[in-house]
């Protein structure tokens, strides 16, 4: 496993992956075989696909503390990257097949649906992080102030997870939300568990050393 994560066409491997299904997508649309609703389809399925590579993107650091796997942090900036690309497609989806690019209506649409507003929110939040990812932007901010503002990521996983429940709440249908809100809760627990604040606090009411 550590060397096949080391090996120099390792990111392109991912690359290729992560751009299987916007192919599969694009391909489903030409073809014309993405059922009677494409456009609901295309919007739902960048959706998805959003919510799986944010899952991946936060599995990365807990993975790589529990299996000893540093290279892992090599594929972690890309598969946010990929997050976020999925996010504008699913975004750019909705504007285009479902609101025609009619911008009036769009943020009408924004202020009258929660679910709406929840997910453009967690958009908004992602895309600072989208724009910082780069080496040059970690040395422009410091380490510190970098890490400070991509712990919005966490802030952007209950985001997501809300407005798929509001979303399919509609038609009481909750069992893939229960999927993800499960994984992410997991990895988010992880993090409050192994955080130095954490530690910090059970330390001082005598449940550690």
């Amino acid at each position: 496993m550590r060397q096949a994560l080391q090996h120099r066409r390792a990111k392109l491997v991912l690359w290729l992956l992560c751009l299987l299904p916007f192919a599969w997508l694009v391909l489903g649309a030409a073809s014309d075989t993405l059922g009677a609703n494409p456009a609901e389809y295309l919007i739902r399925a960048t959706g998805d696909w959003t919510l799986r590579l944010l899952c991946m993107t936060l599995a990365v650091t807990p993975l790589r503390v529990m299996f000893g796997l540093p290279e892992l942090l090599r594929l972690r900036r890309m598969l946010g990257l990929f997050t976020y690309f999925y996010v504008l497609l699913h975004l750019l989806c909705y504007s285009w097949l479902d609101m025609g690019f009619e911008w009036t209506d769009i943020a009408s649409d924004i202020a009258k649906r929660p679910f709406i507003l929840v997910g453009f929110t967690a958009f908004v939040l992602l895309t600072p992080l989208a724009l910082t990812s780069s080496n040059r932007a970690i040395r422009w901010l410091g380490a510190k102030r970098w890490q400070w503002l991509h712990r919005l990521v966490y802030a952007v996983a209950v985001l997501a997870v809300l407005h798929f429940f509001w979303m399919r709440a509609g038609k009481s249908n909750f069992a893939e939300v229960f999927v993800y809100a499960s994984v992410l809760f997991v990895l988010l627990a992880w993090r409050v568990v192994h955080s130095s604040v954490w530690r910090q606090l059970l330390r001082s009411v005598g449940f550690t050393r």
